[in-house]
């Protein structure tokens, strides 16, 4: 049994080393798509599962290797063949950014990746310090130790940034994550509190910060905490202007991974709430936008009628080459 489990780090090794081959096609753009990315290697290895990626996930400033991506997810602990449960690609860039500023080149240990409700759910039982609306159960957040840099260190840089959320516990790990930008310690973590009952922190966030006009976009719900939820089957794109409100610029039915019917579709758990897809028109004009989605038969008056996803970016496509 030892053999065999040495045998599958070995070969995860391997995988990452040779990325296991560019899957992107000749005509897939080479576009940046994260504000903070690294230089698309890593070396990571998980402290539960003992596996090991050592090598490029990407190339150029956006073709991703699908095969390396299927063994961070696997190192992460997340399911490689899920649309709902993979590692979400901006916490990998995250990641990357991070031990390339502060130790390019080290090894990344991952003590706790991508969770599943259930073992959030029994943390949080066992005391732990586990939030109910925890970015680990959508892939979202890792608890890292970058050799040679201190965890303080990586929290404080972090909260600097001003960029995603950072929790530190006096010990060698710390947390990171690519939600809304925030902080705390053992004291202020608010675990244990009502801080994201009845949906209160119920956000909607893009797979990219960059994408081309006409490109197709997906979107998914994030940090639920009650069910069910009605979500109006209708959403809004906004532009961001550099001063002044946001525009309404178009409105649009998105394409559900599970359907409901009905004009305020119930949602009961989180998976169907994952993968929503919209293409961007392809007349778009190159600017910032955001998407607005609102909700209906509200069972909680803590939860937000409405809610904005971040701020993305759409650039313009690239001249053909003659």
């Amino acid at each position: 049994m030892k053999r065999i489990q040495t045998l599958g780090i070995i070969t995860l090794f391997i995988l990452g080393l040779v990325a296991a081959g560019n899957t992107a096609s000749v005509n897939t753009p080479d576009v940046r798509r994260y504000v903070y990315t690294g230089d698309g290697r890593l070396d990571l290895v998980s402290a539960k599962n003992g596996r090991i990626f050592n090598g490029r996930y990407r190339t150029g400033k956006g073709i991703y290797h699908e095969k390396a991506l299927k063994a961070i997810d696997g190192l992460f602990g997340a399911d490689p063949d899920s649309d709902g449960f993979t590692v979400s690609l901006r916490l990998i860039e995250f990641i990357d950014f991070l031990e390339d500023r502060f130790h390019p080149g080290a090894r990344i240990t991952i003590a706790s990746g991508w969770r599943s409700p259930q073992y959030n759910t029994d943390l949080r039982n066992k005391g732990k310090l586990a939030a109910t609306a925890s970015l680990h159960q959508y892939g979202m957040a890792a608890d890292i130790k970058i050799a040679g840099t201190s965890s303080k260190h990586i929290w404080n840089t972090v909260k600097e940034l001003g960029f995603g959320g950072t929790g530190y516990y006096q010990g060698e790990l710390v947390h990171v994550d690519v939600g809304p930008a925030r902080s705390w310690d053992e004291k202020t973590s608010g675990v244990g509190t009502d801080i994201s009952a009845h949906n209160k922190l119920i956000g909607l966030v893009t797979d990219y910060d960059f994408y081309l006009p006409g490109e197709t976009l997906a979107l998914r719900f994030i940090r639920m905490t009650s069910f069910p939820i009605g979500v109006m089957p209708e959403f809004v794109l906004e532009g961001v202007p550099k001063d002044g409100p946001s525009k309404e610029i178009v409105r649009f039915k998105p394409s559900f991974a599970s359907a409901a019917p009905g004009d305020c579709p119930q949602f009961s758990h989180m998976d169907p709430m994952a993968g929503i897809r919209w293409q961007l028109p392809r007349g778009i004009v190159p600017g910032r936008y955001t998407i607005r989605a609102s909700f209906c038969q509200r069972l909680w008056d803590e939860m937000p009628v409405e809610i904005f996803s971040p701020e993305f970016g759409v650039v313009p496509n690239a001249p053909k080459q003659n």
